[in-house]
């Protein structure tokens, strides 16, 4: 009788035990990813909310430069509205071309630089793009992490069972790759 308990043990309970072990696990790693996006978020709206201001704050200097403000705009706009996060990761990459043109046309005007309000923007900016930077290793070491738990042994077996899926890094493009912001100039 008792070795019949313990067949029985060795061949439900303990495979029953080791699948919710590896699924919990799965599950902590997922909300990890999850955690770390959330802290993204938060960095890239601060720098999303100083976009408006820098964005008033170059139009006086740069007034012709209107297709440049309407991309930053829009790029804004689909960046704050709620979508799921591998679709939040690639609006981000597009609000950070759109940021970089928008800084790109601010070089071309001196006095631009010189104004204590872009100045004081400009620092504000730096100092949020350094949050963001750490909260993105942050964000893309757990999805490695998590990415990892998902294409490896047993982990995979069990992700497949449960349709975990892989996530995407939060990635921008290298400045060769994405090249210069085209700036054009209209004389009125």
């Amino acid at each position: 009788m008792g070795l019949f308990f313990l067949i029985i043990i060795l061949l439900f309970v303990v495979p029953i035990i080791w699948l919710v072990a590896g699924y919990n696990r799965l599950v902590r790693f997922r909300n990890a990813v999850d955690r770390a996006w959330g802290k993204v978020k938060v960095v890239l709206t601060k720098r999303a909310d100083l976009i408006p201001n820098l964005v008033e704050t170059v139009k006086g200097y740069a007034a012709h430069e209107k297709n440049v403000f309407d991309r930053v705009s829009e790029a804004r706009s689909r960046f704050l509205s709620p979508s799921p996060s591998t679709e939040a990761v690639r609006q981000g990459v597009e609000l950070e071309k759109s940021l970089r043109s928008l800084l790109a046309v601010a070089e071309n005007y001196p006095n631009l630089k010189a104004n204590e309000n872009f100045q004081a923007l400009s620092s504000q900016l730096a100092a949020v793009e350094t949050e963001l930077a750490e909260a993105r290793d942050g964000f893309n070491a757990d999805v490695l992490d998590y990415n990892n738990r998902l294409q490896t042994f047993p982990g995979n077996l069990i992700a497949n069972l449960f349709g975990f899926e892989k996530r995407d890094f939060f990635e921008l493009e290298a400045p060769a790759k994405a090249g210069v912001p085209k700036v054009e100039f209209k004389v009125s």
